[in-house]
Formats: structure tokens, C-alpha cells, sequence
């Protein structure tokens, strides 16, 4: 990630420095406006990158691929509907190991399977918790909202005691098993300071927004950009956008409706979690399929 890493250290510190000039308000208006827009726009080409895996071009056809992805996006929707609950810890499992994924992507084909997933897991998984820890009764008003069931504050800080302590236990193994990516894992290691300092100082929805826009779905568009096109250029940047458009827009249309229609009820932000939740699960998938397509299965040497 690079260069684009120390822009994004620049742009989170920049997206700090107004968090301290915009109400509350203001920031998750500011939030959801850029979920809204790169948010969604990272996973509104997963068509065109299933059409595009090797593994599926001769399988799928583009209609029948459309109706699976239809059927999962709406099987997800439902699953919400009547058990909230148990959706909503599938969320956070799937997009956990998605946000890992992303971030992690140069272990894939060097590690062992266990070990890459083990650490993509419980990376995306200390993020979550992490920020969850910092905003814990609100996060704890809306997964009311969402399943009725109240998970009080404690919970929350011991679960992220146990996921931080696998974490390091995982990525301590691998520094000293594979000498080649030391660097790597000290690098990432920084980023969770820079986490934790944006997590700490801003509010719930703005530093998700932060996360989510300039780690994982910023770098996760150029990704797709080389996978569909084979290198990042602003042609292809206006290729993919031409390209995710439709389903984009669909996507907008929805949430736009659900917030007029609920957007005087408490229940709106269970909604659009939900919401996310519906269509992070086919993305996630997707994912991790281009990602295994890139693999070149040459083993480190240890």
C-alpha cells in the first residue's frame, strides 16, 4: 500500500483536525455522505469482477450470476428481519475477516492458509472491537435498535481483551516464523496506533468513516481497478465508475427511501447497518475470490 498509506495517515489526521470545527451532527451527515459515495461505490462492481475471475467465466452466465447475487443480498435482508441477532454476528464475522483481508492481502499465497486467515480475522476483528470500545454505549443503542437483546459495556471491553490478545499471539508467531515479513507486520502495527488515536478522539460514525473510506475502501477500488483493467489510471478509475453506476445508484435509491420513511423513528440507524450488513456479505465473497485469483502460490522461505 505505499505511498497511498502515508496519504491516508495525512488525510486521517486532516479528517481529525475537523472533527474539532463540525458538530456531531454535522460529522455523521459528513459520515454517511462518504459511506454513501466511495462506501458503497467499492462494492458496486462485484458483477463485473465475478464476470472477470477466471474461475467463473465459463460457469456463470451474467444473468444467472445476477440473480444469485440478488438472492444473497436479499436472503441477507431477510435474515435481519427475523433473526436480527444472529445476523447481525454474522456482520461483524464477514466484515471483519473482509476488513483483515484488505489490509493483509500481500500474506495471501506466502503464509499458510491458517496462518493469513487466522491474522486477517483477528486484525479486522481488534479494528471493529477497538472502536466499538471507545463508543460502547452507543454501540450498545444500536445493537438494541437492531436485535433487542442489550449487551452491556463490560462485554464489549472483554471481548476485545480476548480477539486483541489472539491477535498478537497470531501475528507474534508468524514475525518469528517468517523473518520476510517483519516489516510488514511492524508497519501494520503502526497503523492500529493511528486507529486507536482516531477511534479515541472522534465519534462513532466519523471514524468508522475515516476506516472504512481511506483504508479499506479507497485502497480496496484501486485493487479492483487493476484486477478489471490491469493498472490504475483516471481512464479506468472513469471505466469502473461508468461501470458500477447502476448498481450504485440502485443501492442509493434504497437507503434514500428507507430514510425518508424512517427517518423520524430510532429504528433508521438499525436499518442502514442493516442495510450494509445485506450487501457486505456477496461483496465479501467476492473479495476474497479476486484476491485468491491474484495468488501466485509461491511459498516464503522461512
Amino acid at each position: 500500500m505505499g505511498k497511498y498509506s502515508n496519504i491516508s495517515i495525512v488525510a486521517s489526521f486532516f479528517g481529525l483536525w475537523l472533527n474539532s470545527f463540525f458538530s456531531n451532527q454535522i460529522q455523521i451527515l459528513l459520515g454517511f455522505s462518504l459511506i454513501f459515495s466511495f462506501g458503497i461505490l467499492h462494492g458496486a462492481n462485484d458483477l463485473a469482477l465475478i464476470e472477470n475471475n477466471n474461475s467463473k467465466k465459463n460457469t456463470f452466465s451474467f444473468v444467472k450470476t445476477l440473480i444469485y447475487y440478488t438472492l444473497i443480498v436479499a436472503l441477507s435482508a431477510i435474515l435481519f428481519y427475523f433473526v436480527p441477532w444472529f445476523a447481525l454476528f454474522l456482520f461483524i464475522i464477514v466484515s471483519a475477516f473482509h476488513f483483515g483481508e484488505q489490509q493483509w492481502k500481500e500474506l495471501i499465497g506466502i503464509y499458510p492458509n491458517w496462518i493469513s486467515n487466522s491474522i486477517a480475522f483477528t486484525y479486522g476483528l481488534f479494528i471493529l472491537l477497538l472502536l466499538f470500545v471507545f463508543h460502547a454505549s452507543e454501540v450498545e443503542n444500536i445493537t438494541f435498535e437492531i436485535t433487542k437483546i442489550r449487551i452491556p459495556n463490560y462485554y464489549i471491553t472483554l471481548l476485545f481483551k480476548i480477539f486483541a490478545n489472539i491477535f498478537l499471539l497470531t501475528i507474534g508467531y508468524a514475525y518469528y516464523k517468517f523473518k520476510g515479513t517483519r516489516e510488514k507486520i511492524l508497519t501494520e502495527l503502526f497503523y492500529l496506533i493511528v486507529f486507536t488515536i482516531i477511534f479515541k478522539t472522534s465519534s462513532l460514525i466519523w471514524g468508522f468513516s475515516i476506516y472504512f473510506i481511506l483504508w479499506h475502501s479507497i485502497p480496496s477500488i484501486l485493487e479492483q481497478i487493476k484486477f478489471l483493467y490491469g493498472d490504475f489510471s483516471f481512464q479506468n478509475f472513469k471505466l469502473y465508475c461508468k461501470s458500477a453506476s447502476l448498481y450504485w445508484f440502485i443501492s442509493i435509491l434504497g437507503i434514500t427511501l428507507l430514510y425518508y420513511l424512517l427517518r423520524d423513528k430510532q429504528i433508521f440507524n438499525a436499518i442502514f447497518f442493516s442495510f450494509l450488513a445485506a450487501i457486505t456479505f456477496p461483496h465479501a465473497f467476492v473479495i476474497t475470490k479476486m484476491f485468491s485469483e491474484k495468488v501466485n502460490g509461491i511459498p516464503l522461505k522461512k
